[in-house]
């Protein structure tokens, strides 16, 4: 891969598509079981992210044997007063805590929890991160989060924070992300089983502490590698209550923003995006493309056979991207409107001084546990689950009526919003023709158009506009308006194809 690859971002979010087109050169095993691990440090200090250690693995056993959560109540220090009235940061029940996970040796879950400002019967909306490996509070300070941090530490409110329309989770999963973490190397994650059944015992527990919002509708949301997460965790929940397990979760639908889900179609996808957005030439799409069968052919041995096969896909089907990041240099593939600056394509540095902060860690009740921003070992245990195709299980969940959309920024190449629109009209579920007759209309915020809307039934696919890969970051007014609508069924079309705004 060019040297110039240095001087591009990786994004917190998705470490997709690591330069492995040199790997060729080195030796088949140091390559599989190294590079990745070498390249996703290397990429994480790009976005000037200093994480101490490579994953969370605390010196020994966790000091206390609680098998429920451990919670508390919490304000940030540092936060600027409100302008606007409302209920205060006292008034508002924020939570931070810890679940031993049960399926575990020792691994501890971190949580954070932020009530609605709106009311305490809104829907229930968990956050996940990608990565896979990145803590879910570059979200939460980033993208839609009750705050934001300003260049002197501080934090000012949000005004398009989900919390207005929702009773908002972000967890630090999996295990050695963020503050979550664990003595015993056993417990790192390797597959969506895993991660999936972690998930679905927190939630199980957060729920028997907080019985006051079980009955609550319940959401799922995230974005890139989450893509896998959240179709994977959907599943276990549904599943969880088909079966009566435990509690009964209110789950009405998930949301994947500028997702990985179904690889060999996303991948596919990459030149059609690079060559519609005069990103790559007609001649270099041509021998790019000459990439795809490979690609392809390894992606299915990869389904039926899983393991080093899998490692395999991952390494040739990335091939496809490095040539075309190869081409176009220094360009941020998470907003391709942009040029990254030296090294520099993100500064999410902010983040990791003030969560540094002893008040910040007392307030959390996190003692000395070390942060880490995005984990490369969690990201290399992940490796393995990167080419499969977490999309076969979302029609049975669209069937029985939970709700699904998928939206991406239309400049976003690493995750582009072409290969999720793809994937969604590929899927086979029952309306899968009728969602491809339905006609794409205007999504309005404030009577403009912020984005074009395909929908049927369940299902909705959103191309925002003016957006790279952090659509609410991007675009934080038309992200909220979007989740208000979909959860009360307004991201519909009525007689006039027109978008039905929140009131």
């Amino acid at each position: 891969m060019a040297a110039s690859f240095s001087h591009r971002c990786l994004s917190f979010f998705l470490l997709l598509a690591l330069p492995l087109a040199s790997a060729t050169s080195l030796d088949e095993e140091q390559a599989t079981i190294n590079y990745p691990i070498l390249q996703a440090e290397k990429l994480i200090r790009d976005l000037n992210l200093f994480p101490k250690d490579s994953i969370n693995i605390a010196a020994e056993e966790p000091s206390f044997s609680s098998s429920g959560l451990v919670e508390k109540s919490f304000q940030f220090p540092f936060i600027e007063r409100k302008k606007s009235r409302g209920p205060s940061v006292q008034e508002l029940g924020h939570h931070a805590g810890y679940y031993p996970l049960p399926h575990t040796k020792s691994a501890r879950m971190f949580y954070l929890f932020f009530e609605s400002r709106n009311s305490k019967k809104d829907p229930v909306v968990i956050w996940l991160t990608g990565g896979p490996g990145c803590s879910s509070e570059l979200a939460m300070f980033y993208e839609n989060g009750p705050f934001q941090i300003a260049n002197n530490l501080s934090l000012v409110w949000n005004e398009y924070g989900w919390d207005k329309a929702a009773n908002l989770i972000y967890v630090d999963q999996p295990t050695g992300t963020g503050f979550s973490y664990t003595s015993d190397d056993d417990d790192i994650r390797h597959d969506e089983e895993g991660v999936s059944n972690d998930l679905y015992d927190f939630l199980q527990a957060f729920f028997t502490e907080h019985k006051e919002f079980a009955a609550n509708d319940f959401y799922i949301t995230g974005e890139s590698y989450a893509g896998h997460y959240i179709p994977a965790f959907a599943s276990r929940v549904h599943q969880g209550n088909k079966e009566k397990q435990g509690i009964h979760i209110n789950l009405k639908g998930f949301a994947i923003g500028n997702g990985l889900t179904n690889p060999e179609i996303q991948y596919k996808a990459y030149t059609d995006y690079a060559l519609e957005m005069g990103l790559i030439e007609k001649s270099d799409f041509d021998s790019i493309n000459k990439l795809v069968p490979g690609c392809e052919k390894a992606i299915k041995t990869c389904g039926a056979n899983g393991g080093s096969a899998c490692v395999t896909s991952y390494v040739i089907c990335n091939q496809i991207f490095n040539r075309i990041m190869g081409i176009v240099g220094d360009k941020n593939y998470y907003d391709v409107r942009k040029d990254c600056i030296g090294n520099l394509c993100y500064d999410f540095s902010n983040m990791e001084k003030f969560l540094n902060q002893k008040s910040v860690r007392s307030a959390l009740g996190v003692g000395n546990m070390d942060f880490v921003s995005c984990s490369s070992k969690v990201y290399s245990a992940m490796l393995m689950d990167w080419m499969k195709n977490l999309e076969v299980g979302i029609p049975a969940l669209i069937d029985d009526g939970i709700k699904v959309l998928v939206y991406a920024g239309e400049y976003d190449l690493i995750c582009n919003w072409l290969g999720n629109s793809r994937w969604v009209h590929e899927m086979n579920w029952s309306g899968q023709k009728a969602f491809a007759a339905s006609q794409i209309v205007p999504f309005l915020v404030d009577g403009k158009e912020a984005g074009l809307l395909k929908t049927h039934g369940p299902l909705a696919f959103l191309k925002v506009h003016n957006a790279g890969h952090m659509v609410p970051m991007d675009q934080p007014k038309a992200s909220l308006e979007m989740l208000q609508s979909w959860m009360q069924g307004k991201l519909t079309l009525d007689d006039t194809h027109q978008k039905l705004s929140p009131k």
